[in-house]
C-alpha cells in the first residue's frame, strides 16, 4: 500500500522530519497556552542518530509527544484495520479531498517507514504526562504496545533498515552523506534545526572524533519580512533553486492569511532559457507544505505563459502526500495559482512604469511567451494586453503600448489597425500600408508566430476593435466613388470568372496609392501565415480563397480594362489578369502555388517586349 503512494523511497524521512516538526509546534504553543504545563521550550531540535553495525536509524524529537489513546488512534489505525480495509476506504473516497482526509485520518506518512525498514519501533511520552508509550510493528498488520515508565518526552522512532540493494533501489541510510542529501533536498527550510552525530575529520589523538552538526539551513526567506533580507540573500537563493548564474530581474513576495494560508517568493529571470519553447522542457514552481519539500516543478501553481517565473510556494494547509493529477483539482492551488498570476502581472506592469530598461529587457526575453497567454487566459487577458509592447509604423527603433496607440489615434479612428507577416520589411513594404502611411494612421506590425492566433481571439482593447489592414473591408473615410464602381463593373466580374478558380472575388481597393492590386481576406478567414503554420503541423484544411482588390487610378488595371473592352475575346488578357493577381501575392510576402507557370508566362512577356 505504501509503495503505491510514494514513488521515491527518500520520502520516509521527509515525512518523519515533518512530524517532529508538527510536534514541535504543536509544544510551543500548547506552552503558550497552559502556563501550568512544565517543559522547557529552549532548545526543541530533531535528533538523527545511525547505528551502522545494529542498521538502525532514530528520528527523535523532543516535543508534544503522543498519549497511548493518540498512538492508537493516529499510528496504529492502519495495522488494525489492515491494508485492504485503508484501500477499500480510499477508493470510496470519490474526491479528492475526500482521499485526501483518509490520508490525514490513517496516518501514511508514518508508514512510508516499511519502504525502507523491516521493523519500526516508536517511543513517546506526551508532555506533563508521567508514562510513556512503546508502539512496534513489522507493517504486517500487526503491532505491540506496551507502557513505558521512563521514556523521555517527545517521540523517538527507530527503523530498523533492511539492506541497501542498488537493483532494488534500496539507499544505505546509515551513511551520514545520504541523509545530509535527503534532509538538504526535502527538509533545508524546516525551522527547527535537524542535528546528527558525524565523524569530525582530522581530528587529533586528543580531541573528539566526532561532532554534532546541523544538517538544515533553517533560512526560509519566504518566511522573512523583506526588510530583513538583503538583495545578495535574494540572489543567491534564486540561483540555487533555479540553477541559474545570473540575479534575478525581479523578487516578488507575497502572503496570503485567512481561510486559507501560504508565502511565495517569486522571481523574474534576466534572461529566457534555451529551453522556453521546448515542448518537453521543465516549469512550475517548487511546492512547500510548512517547509517541507514536495515537488520541484508544480505546474499546477504556474499557466504555461509564465512558465519562466521561478520561486517557491510554501502552503499551510494541503496534505505532503499530494500528487500531480491532485493538485490539478485542488481549490486551494487553483486559488493561490489565480494570485499568483495577478501579482507577477502587475509586477510587470509596475516595471514598466518604474525600470524602463528591465521592462525592456523584460519583454525582448518573454515577450513571445507572455503573448501566449491571450490566447490561453482569457480572464487575464486585459492585465496581459497592459504590459505588452508591439513594433509599429511610427518609429521602427521604439514599441509601443497599446495604452500609448490609443492616446494617438487620430480623430475619428475607430480601430487599432494592425499587420501580420514573417518580418517587418515584408510589412513595410506590403501595398496594405499604401492608405494608411499616406493619410498618417499607425499600424502595429506584428511579426512573432503568436501574433497570427492571438489577434483573432482577442476583440478589442480599451473599447478599441483590433482590425488587420489586409482583411476584410478598410474604411479611411472615403466617400465611395460610385461612378467608378459603375465604370468598372463589366471589367470586375469579367476578372472574377478569369480567375475563379484562384480568387474568391475581385473588387476596387481604398487601401491601395501606388501599387496596382493586393489580395486581402475575408474578415473571418484564416491569415495566410496561420494557414500555413496548420499545415507545417500536418493539419488537413480547406483551401482558402483571398480576394483580390484592384487600384482603379494605376495605369496597368485602366490599361487592361481599356484591352479587355477593345478586345473581349483575347484569351491572352487572362494571363494578364492571373499576372496581376501574382504580382499582388509577391507583394505581400506570399507563396505562389505554382512558381513555374508564374515564370514562364514572365519570360514569354519579356520575351515578346524585345525588338525582333
Amino acid at each position: 500500500m505504501i509503495h503505491s503512494i510514494y514513488s521515491n523511497k527518500d520520502a520516509f524521512l521527509r515525512e518523519l522530519v515533518s512530524n517532529a516538526s508538527d510536534a514541535l509546534d504543536k509544544l510551543r504553543l500548547e506552552a503558550y497556552r497552559d502556563k501550568d504545563l512544565s517543559v522547557d521550550t529552549d532548545d526543541l531540535h530533531i535528533d538523527l542518530v545511525v547505528d551502522k553495525q545494529a542498521r538502525t536509524l532514530t528520528v527523535r524529537d523532543n516535543g508534544i509527544g503522543m498519549t497511548r489513546d493518540d498512538v492508537v488512534r493516529l499510528i496504529g489505525t492502519i495495522a488494525k484495520s489492515g491494508t485492504a480495509e485503508f484501500l477499500r476506504q480510499a477508493r470510496e473516497a470519490q474526491d479528492a479531498a475526500g482521499a485526501q482526509d483518509l490520508i490525514g485520518q490513517f496516518g501514511v506518512g508514518f508508514y512510508a517507514s516499511f519502504m525502507v525498514a523491516d521493523k519500526v519501533t516508536l517511543l513517546t511520552r506526551y508532555a506533563g504526562e508521567a508514562e510513556g508509550t512503546r508502539w512496534e510493528s513489522s507493517g504486517e498488520g500487526t503491532y505491540t504496545i506496551e507502557p513505558v515508565a521512563d521514556a523521555p518526552q517527545g517521540t523517538s522512532v527507530v527503523l530498523h533498515l533492511k539492506a541497501a540493494d542498488a537493483e532494488e533501489q534500496m539507499p544505505d541510510y546509515t551513511e551520514a552523506w545520504k541523509l545530509r542529501e535527503v534532509v538538504k533536498r526535502y527538509s533545508d527550510f524546516i525551522t527547527h534545526p535537524i542535528r546528527m552525530e558525524v565523524d569530525k575529520p582530522g581530528a587529533g589523538e586528543d580531541e573528539p572524533k566526532t561532532e554534532v552538526q546541523t544538517l538544515n539551513s533553517m533560512k526560509a526567506l519566504w518566511a522573512r519580512p523583506a526588510s530583513e533580507v538583503g538583495e545578495e540573500e535574494y540572489a543567491e537563493f534564486y540561483r540555487h533553486i533555479a540553477n541559474d548564474w545570473a540575479e534575478p530581474l525581479k523578487t516578488v513576495q507575497m502572503s496570503a492569511e485567512g481561510t486559507f494560508e501560504y508565502q511565495a517568493l517569486l522571481f523574474i529571470p534576466s534572461h529566457a532559457p534555451l529551453d522556453l519553447f521546448m515542448r518537453d522542457a521543465n516549469r512550475g514552481i517548487q511546492l512547500y507544505v510548512k517547509r517541507v519539500f514536495i515537488m520541484d516543478d508544480c505546474e499546477s501553481l504556474i499557466p504555461e505563459y509564465l512558465r519562466f517565473v521561478k520561486g517557491v510556494v510554501d502552503a499551510a494547509d494541503l496534505s505532503l502526500n499530494v500528487s500531480r493529477e491532485t493538485l490539478q483539482q485542488d481549490r486551494q492551488i487553483q486559488l493561490i495559482r489565480r494570485r499568483l498570476v495577478k501579482k507577477v502581472l502587475a509586477t510587470v506592469k509596475e516595471l514598466r512604469g518604474q525600470d524602463a530598461e528591465k521592462y525592456k529587457t523584460f519583454w525582448s526575453e518573454f515577450g513571445k511567451a507572455v503573448k501566449e497567454g491571450l490566447v490561453q487566459d482569457a480572464d487575464n487577458r486585459d492585465a496581459i494586453l497592459e504590459i505588452c509592447s508591439f513594433d509599429s509604423t511610427l518609429d521602427p527603433e521604439q514599441q509601443t503600448s497599446l495604452r500609448g496607440y490609443v492616446e494617438r489615434m487620430k480623430d475619428g479612428q475607430q480601430h487599432i489597425y494592425y499587420m501580420t507577416g514573417d518580418n517587418r520589411a515584408v510589412i513595410e513594404n506590403s501595398p496594405h500600408l499604401e492608405a494608411f502611411r499616406a493619410k498618417g494612421y499607425e499600424v502595429l506590425v506584428l511579426t512573432d508566430p503568436i501574433d497570427e492566433m492571438w489577434v483573432d481571439a482577442v476583440p478589442e482593447f480599451d473599447g478599441k476593435k483590433f482590425q488587420s489592414i489586409a482583411k476584410g473591408q478598410v474604411d479611411l473615410d472615403e466617400a465611395k466613388d460610385e461612378q467608378k464602381q459603375e465604370q468598372f463593373k463589366d471589367f470586375l466580374g469579367w476578372m472574377s470568372e478569369a480567375l475563379k478558380d484562384t480568387v474568391k472575388e475581385v473588387r476596387l481597393s481604398s487601401r491601395l496609392t501606388t501599387s496596382p492590386a493586393c489580395v486581402v481576406g475575408d474578415a473571418d478567414d484564416l491569415a495566410p501565415n496561420l494557414e500555413k503554420m496548420y499545415r507545417a503541423m500536418g493539419h488537413e484544411l480547406p483551401k482558402v480563397k483571398r480576394i483580390l482588390e484592384l487600384n482603379p487610378d494605376h495605369e496597368l488595371v485602366s490599361s487592361l480594362r481599356a484591352a479587355h473592352e477593345a478586345r473581349p475575346e483575347d484569351e491572352g488578357l487572362a494571363e494578364t489578369a492571373s499576372l496581376l493577381h501574382d504580382l499582388a501575392v509577391l507583394a505581400e510576402g506570399g507563396e505562389l502555388p505554382d512558381s513555374a507557370r508564374f515564370i514562364r508566362l514572365v519570360s514569354g512577356r519579356l520575351r515578346g517586349s524585345l525588338p525582333s
